[in-house]
C-alpha cells in the first residue's frame, strides 16, 4: 500500500542565475520529482508534500508525515513534531527507512536544505560565516512560515551542523537537539600514522578510512565544487554515482532491486550547484570546517538536551560527541554508538536508529 500522496506547487523552484544546462547532461528537475516520487511511494503513512516559500521568495521543498491510523489524529498534532535535517548532497528521499516508524506517534517533518533537492538553489556567499547565516536564516524562516512554535531537530551529517548552529542561535525553538554522525565538530588535528587508533569511551576503537568516494571527491575539492564531477561527466554522470556509491543501492535493496536510489542521490547533485557552493564556503578542507562546531557548543544553553548518535563503523570520528559531553556535562549530553553502521546510521540500522530516535522523542512530551 503506497502513501496517498498531496502535492502541491508544480513550479519548480528557482535556479539562481543558471538557467541552461548542457543538454547531454540526463537530468532535469522532473527528473528528480519522478525518482523522488518512486521512493516516496513505499511510505505508509500520510504525506503531505509541498513548496514552503519564504518571506525572499525561495522556497523550501517539505514532506509531513502523519500516522493515518491514529486513533485520535488531534492527539498526534499536539505532540511535539520531529524536523529531520539531511546531510550534503542528500534530500528528503533518504529518510525512506524511518518516516512510518517516527511520525507513530508525531508527525514528522522532513524537508531538502536551501540549494539542494527540490528546494531553490540561490546563490551563496564564499564567507564561510555568511553561508552558514543563509542556510540557518533559511531554516528559521521556514519555521516561521509552517507556524511550529518547538520542535525536536535532528540533524545528519552536514545538517547536523546547521541543525547545532540554529540550535545555538535560537535555542527557545529546540525541545531536543539529535545529531547523527555530524560533520564539522573537531578542529583540523595534525597529520598521524597511517593505523592509529582513536579512543573512545575508555576503548580503543580501529575506525576505517574514508571509503573510495570521500577520497576521490577530496581529490579535486580544492580546485572545483565537491561534486562537479558527476556534472561534467555528462552522460557517464549516473555510472559514476553508481560506480563510487554501490553502497546506496544494497542499503536500500530490499525495497528497491533496481539503480532507484543512486538516480535519486544522482538528480539531486547533477543539478545547478548552490547548496554545494555553501558547503565548500563552510570548510577548510572536506572533513574539516572553517569555524568548528566545538569551539562554539559552549553556547548551547545547559537546558537543551543534546544527543550525538554515531554509527560504530563510521569515518566520522565519535570522539567530537565525547568532547561536547565534556564541555556541556553529562547530564545534558549523551553519545550513543549504533552497532554495525556506518555514517548513513539511519539506513545502515533503520530498526535500531528508529528505536533510539522515538525513545529521545517520547522524553520530550
Amino acid at each position: 500500500m503506497s502513501a496517498r500522496m498531496q502535492d502541491e506547487g508544480e513550479l519548480e523552484p528557482n535556479s539562481g542565475n543558471w538557467s541552461w544546462w548542457p543538454s547531454w547532461r540526463p537530468t532535469s528537475m522532473s527528473l528528480l520529482k519522478s525518482a523522488e516520487a518512486k521512493i516516496l511511494a513505499c511510505v505508509q503513512n500520510e504525506v503531505w508534500s509541498r513548496f514552503v516559500t519564504l518571506p525572499n521568495q525561495n522556497r523550501i521543498w517539505t514532506l509531513t508525515v502523519t500516522n493515518k491510523t491514529a486513533q485520535k489524529p488531534s492527539d498526534q498534532a499536539s505532540q511535539t513534531p520531529l524536523v529531520m535535517v539531511h546531510g550534503f548532497g542528500g534530500g528528503v528521499g533518504l529518510w525512506i527507512r524511518n518516516l512510518d516508524a517516527l511520525s507513530r506517534l508525531r508527525p514528522v517533518y522532513a524537508f531538502d536544505l536551501l540549494g539542494f533537492g527540490r528546494s531553490s538553489r540561490p546563490s551563496f556567499p564564499t564567507d564561510a560565516a555568511l553561508a552558514e547565516e543563509q542556510f540557518v536564516s533559511s531554516i528559521e524562516q521556514w519555521r516561521q512560515s509552517l507556524g511550529l512554535e518547538r520542535m525536536i531537530l535532528l540533524g545528519h551529517s552536514l545538517g547536523g551542523y546547521l541543525a547545532t548552529s540554529y540550535s545555538i542561535q535560537y535555542p527557545e525553538r529546540v525541545s531536543h537537539l539529535i545529531l547523527v554522525d555530524p560533520w564539522g565538530f573537531p578542529e583540523r588535528p595534525q597529520p598521524q600514522p597511517e593505523g592509529s587508533s582513536t579512543s573512545i569511551q575508555g576503548s580503543e576503537v580501529k575506525r576505517p578510512g574514508p571509503p573510495r568516494w570521500v577520497k576521490a571527491v577530496a581529490s579535486v575539492i580544492n580546485l572545483f565544487n565537491p561534486l562537479a564531477i558527476i556534472r561534467a561527466a555528462g552522460p557517464w554522470g549516473p555510472g559514476l554515482v553508481n560506480r563510487f556509491r554501490p553502497d546506496f543501492k544494497s542499503k536500500f535493496e530490499d525495497l528497491f532491486d533496481d539503480n532507484t536510489m543512486t538516480e535519486y542521490l544522482y538528480h539531486c547533485n547533477a543539478q545547478t550547484p548552490s547548496g554545494e557552493v555553501g558547503f565548500k564556503a563552510l570548510y577548510e578542507s572536506l572533513g574539516w570546517a572553517k569555524r568548528p562546531m566545538l569551539q562554539r557548543v559552549h553556547l548551547l544553553p545547559p537546558s537543551t538536551p543534546v544527543t550525538m548518535l554515531y554509527g560504530a563503523r563510521s569515518w566520522m570520528d565519535s570522539s567530537s560527541g565525547k568532547c561536547v559531553a565534556q564541555i556541556r556535562g553529562q547530564n545534558s549530553t549523551r553519545v550513543v554508538l549504533i552497532d554495525d553502521a556506518s555514517h548513513h546510521v539511519y539506513a545502515d540500522q533503520p530498526e535500531e536508529f528508529n528505536r533510539v530516535v522515538e525513545n529521545i522523542c517520547n522524553t520530550v512530551d
